[in-house]
């Protein structure tokens, strides 16, 4: 009997040794390198043969999708895909998955540890004490959060954590998202706006936890940020695009902005490197971190296993769960109802007369019945099947019991 070759999984950016360890007693070939990147990185994926490659921050081009013969998944282990070339991967019919959620904690956290900060100018008070200077006049002068108003673009779960923190601290929240309804923001406890700018006149903490899209850059622009009160602070710990970093700078300057910032628009490709960005020296208080929003042990350690839970139920299924790249409407306009004795060949026999009419298949979905004697084949066709076809189909095959036909609704609907 001829062995099963096992799934072939690449890992190239640093991921948890209880992912490691799981993937390995699933049974999978496992190939684990942090640093790959580059012309590395496709040069492994052509050598390796892998079945399924996760990444966490490190692009995947084009090209090296076309190194991957027998590549089928591509898990970025995360919430964001954008370093994925997904339109690449769906012309490769390659999937693409993430890990939603799995971080939304660690980024609500790093979100207050920035607000907080910014609050109390903790990084000056260090400072200033490693130097040898004791300043607790400038130093003794916080605003404080009870009260203050806590202003939120983007309710998913990230935004609603955050939201959730604040609330906490006895703040008031404003909040906008394009799919915040009435009885949502009542749920969240919180003010519904109608545009970001709304939210910049209401608040005196501007926070962005919304996804990058063609639609959301630069989101918050200098009209949004004009209309923050002197003195407000501005967190971005999403994503580089969704701010425009040269407005920031200005507003900075000109209305004694504070920013707390996690994304930048020039990071190093690599988790180590020279970094250099104008955002970071302009003049006024603009506190940075190292793209970490995600990176705390707890989410590092969920995330890994979301990701073994994607590879395992496409491994075991064919089924991508989080699939980012599944068309959400065909073309099918027709359904086809074929039942059929649970015998070899049927699917093959309708399959084949489909082609030979020239009538593409845009979904099929074949479920077995009860005791595995019989099935019901659901097929949805670009057009409908012309009489003498219907009764090709019928009397074909010994083994198909009933054939149906049935115009859809445009909601791929019955």
């Amino acid at each position: 009997m001829p062995q099963r070759t096992p799934l072939k999984v690449l890992i190239a950016d640093k991921f948890e040794e209880s992912g490691l360890n799981e993937l390995k007693e699933l049974g999978y070939e496992v190939t684990y390198n942090a640093a790959l990147n580059g012309a590395e990185l496709k040069e492994a994926i052509s050598e390796s043969a892998c079945d399924v490659l996760v990444v966490r921050s490190t692009k995947v081009t084009a090209t090296m999708l076309d190194a991957g013969t027998r590549l089928g998944l591509v898990v970025r282990a995360g919430a964001g895909y954008d370093t994925i070339d997904v339109d690449a991967a769906s012309k490769h019919s390659i999937f693409v998955a993430n890990c939603p959620g799995k971080n939304a904690v660690a980024v609500a956290e790093l979100t207050f540890a920035l607000i907080l900060a910014l609050d109390r100018l903790l990084v000056e008070n260090v400072t200033d004490l490693r130097e040898g200077v004791w300043n607790k006049t400038r130093y003794g002068q916080a605003r404080g959060l009870m009260g203050r108003t806590l202003g939120v673009l983007g309710v998913g779960q990230i935004g609603s954590m955050v939201i959730e923190r604040a609330q906490a601290f006895g703040m008031n929240v404003v909040a906008w998202s394009r799919s915040l309804t009435i009885e949502q923001a009542e749920m969240l406890q919180v003010i519904r706006c109608s545009s970001p700018g709304e939210v910049a006149s209401a608040c005196d903490i501007l926070t962005i936890h919304l996804p990058a899209a063609p639609e959301t850059k630069h989101i918050v622009n200098e009209e949004v940020l004009n209309r923050l009160s002197p003195g407000s602070y501005v967190i971005n710990t999403s994503r580089p695009e969704l701010l425009d970093y040269k407005a920031l700078a200005s507003a900075i300057k000109n209305l004694e902005l504070r920013a707390g910032l996690d994304v930048f628009p020039h990071e190093p490709a690599s988790s180590t490197g020279k970094f250099s960005d104008s955002i970071v020296q302009a003049s006024g208080i603009v506190y940075g971190t190292h793209h970490i929003g995600a990176s705390t042990q707890q989410a590092q350690e969920a995330i890994a296993s979301e990701a073994v839970r994607v590879i395992r139920v496409f491994h075991e299924s064919g089924r991508v769960i989080n699939c980012v790249n599944l068309r959400g409407h065909t073309d099918a306009s027709w359904s086809l109802r074929v039942r059929h004795m649970n015998k070899p060949g049927v699917l093959a026999f309708v399959l084949q007369s489909l082609s030979e009419d020239g009538i593409n298949v845009e979904e099929m979905e074949n479920v077995i019945c009860e005791g595995g004697k019989s099935a019901c084949a659901q097929i949805k066709l670009e057009r409908s099947l012309s009489e003498k076809l219907l009764s090709r189909l019928e009397k074909g095959n010994q083994h198909i019991i009933g054939v149906t036909q049935s115009k859809l609704r445009s909601d791929g609907v019955e």
